[in-house]
């Protein structure tokens, strides 16, 4: 076993140790911040509790201009893992606990990389990842937008260098002029650079009818659950008729109606019923258009629609500006030396740094198919060269 595994397998066990299960969003500046604080000596290191479980670390060292991205959260663990989730445990070739996958293992592996190599580098550590609500990247992007396009990083103005050669200043960056050239976002990839990926969409939907005695002739109106249904019949077909729209690899909408509650008993007519439904559109189609598609797919229209949830499709924007960020992630990982993957479906918050401008991909160790199990794992080969891989990235910058 390598160094830099061994000393990944360390960092992984203590992670896992801490409990950032979100829900019940009950994460704290201290903990597993303090951890952190005190495996990452030399950096300059700001915590902000943006409430609710929201914590976010930035530590910088030097004047990198990548900036490495990786959630501290999980999923609440199930009745079916076979032994304690906050207890890493190793076989010949895997290492299993909650998180270990999902995303702690990279986590760890940036711990190693940061006390192995002296090189310039920046971390953002955040744990409202599970939550559906990310403040802590929100609140990052206030704070450190991305740079112009063609400017990198110099000491103390924020200006391009000149020459190749930083322009020197007595005072320290600012906030603002932190800014990164790229985010590269830890999720479970397989060690592949993922450049595209799904949107992702949560609706809540009430519709309301008139109580009465289901024995009689009933208008479209009438009653709340068969309002329900027939919307539901209409969004499959919908969907279905999106099948032949594509981008990167994947094609489609993917759509699901994960919740219909509502009505009384067989013979009352339903005065009211709710429904819950999620969709993840492709980079190209448009979140707004979708959205009032599906509020008027039939009559009576609901009496209450709400988007509860979006995230953006990786790469953010319309299709122009969507495929030259996809390019440009694209040249970003040739130069890293790391290969390039299929698009995804599931969603990551690479889509939020993408949005907001700056070139970004998802990049880590694990298989999404561990994610959120029972006795969740990430394969040990995997860690250390996805540890390898920051510590050569971090070396050649």
């Amino acid at each position: 076993m390598s160094d830099l595994l061994q000393s990944t397998l360390e960092h992984l066990k203590a992670l896992v140790s801490f409990d950032t299960r979100n829900p019940p969003r009950a994460i704290t500046t201290g903990g597993i911040f303090d951890y952190l604080r005190a495996q990452l000596p030399g950096f300059d290191i700001t915590v902000t509790d943006h409430g609710a479980g929201a914590v976010g670390l930035h530590a910088v060292r030097g004047r990198p201009r990548l900036l490495f991205n990786v959630h501290l959260d999980t999923v609440p663990d199930s009745p079916a893992w076979t032994a304690s989730p906050h207890e890493l445990r190793l076989t010949a070739d895997r290492a299993i606990g909650l998180g270990a996958c999902d995303i702690k293992g990279a986590a760890a592996a940036l711990l190693a990389v940061a006390n192995a190599s002296g090189g310039d580098m920046a971390l953002l550590f955040t744990t409202d990842e599970e939550a559906n609500d990310p403040r802590c990247i929100a609140g990052f992007l206030r704070a450190f937008p991305p740079l112009p396009p063609g400017e990198g990083r110099s000491e103390g103005t924020g200006e391009a260098e000149r020459g190749g050669v930083a322009e020197p200043s007595p005072q320290p960056l600012s906030q603002g002029e932190r800014g990164y050239e790229a985010v590269i976002v830890a999720e479970p990839t397989k060690g592949e650079a993922v450049l595209a990926h799904r949107g992702i969409q949560s609706v809540l939907m009430r519709f309301a009818g008139h109580a009465g005695h289901a024995s009689g002739e009933q208008k479209p109106s009438d009653s709340a659950l068969h309002q329900a249904v027939r919307w539901g019949d209409a969004a499959l077909d919908f969907v279905a008729a999106q099948s032949h729209e594509r981008f990167g690899g994947l094609t489609g909408l993917r759509f699901n109606i994960g919740r219909i509650e509502g009505g009384i008993k067989a013979n009352m007519i339903a005065p009211s019923a709710e429904v819950r439904f999620g969709m993840r559109p492709l980079p190209t189609m448009h979140p707004d258009g979708l959205l009032e598609r599906f509020r008027t797919l039939a009559e009576p229209a609901p009496a209450h629609f709400e988007e509860t949830f979006r995230g953006p499709s990786l790469p953010a924007g319309d299709t122009a500006t969507a495929e030259a960020r996809r390019l440009a992630a694209r040249d970003l990982a040739d130069e890293l030396d790391i290969p390039v993957g299929n698009a995804v479906d599931f969603w990551t918050e690479a889509s939020l740094f993408s949005a907001a401008g700056y070139i970004a991909f998802v990049y880590g160790p694990g298989d999404i198919a561990q994610a959120h199990t029972a006795d969740e794992w990430v394969a040990l080969d995997q860690l250390q060269h996805y540890a390898e891989t920051i510590h050569y990235i971090i070396d050649k910058s």
